[in-house]
């Protein structure tokens, strides 16, 4: 485990998840741990094929405590729901947690993107912003990373050296764009303790 000292009076709001390969294993594995009753919502970008519709919500449905759905323009999330960027929309935040899809441009030959996700969340919610990057190749990620770094939220990685492909995580830590680099079976855990204050920074 890695990271900075830090206190913090601010209650997390949201979290935030982008993977990219190996993602649907590590959603999987981080939502399957959570309990029914997390306090917070969840966004989730995936990199999905953008040219079929996508059954992963309903597989992390069915095996989550959580209510796993695609995320649907005008919905406003709620705590303990898990909202999924459908296929070749980006998914953003807005004021009062109501969601946004988004056809715009590509962002690094992906659509969705996890930057505009974290750059969103990191706009509304400040310090109360908690991102996690899992898998992935490429560096999807590293500036919405960065952008809730810089409004004093909090970043978890996987660790690279455990992700099945380490190019997404690895970028956030070489960036220094990180709080805390775990095993993926630890994060889950990790999500818990910082929104319920029980783990400091």
């Amino acid at each position: 485990m890695s990271g900075i000292s830090r206190s913090r009076a601010v209650p997390y709001e949201i979290v935030a998840i982008g993977a990219s390969a190996g993602g649907v294993k590590a959603l999987l594995t981080v939502l399957k741990a959570l309990p029914a009753d997390f306090p917070v919502p969840l966004v989730i970008v995936q990199h999905l094929d953008p040219r079929h519709d996508t059954v992963l919500a309903e597989l992390l449905d069915r095996r989550s405590r959580l209510r796993v759905k695609l995320a649907e323009d005008g919905d406003v999330v709620e705590p303990g729901v898990a909202y999924l960027a459908p296929p070749d929309r980006h998914l953003l935040v807005g004021p009062g947690g109501e969601l946004r899809l988004s056809h715009r441009d590509k962002v690094r030959f992906v659509r969705p993107s996890a930057d505009p996700l974290f750059e969103s969340v990191a706009e509304v919610y400040g310090q109360r912003a908690l991102v996690c990057v899992l898998t992935g190749t490429g560096c999807d990620g590293l500036a919405g990373a960065r952008a809730v770094s810089s409004r004093g939220g909090t970043v978890v990685a996987e660790d690279p050296s455990t992700a099945e492909f380490k190019g997404m995580p690895q970028a956030v830590v070489n960036a220094a764009a990180v709080d805390l680099t775990l095993p993926l079976d630890e994060i889950a855990a990790a999500l818990v303790a910082l929104i319920e204050g029980t783990m400091s920074l």
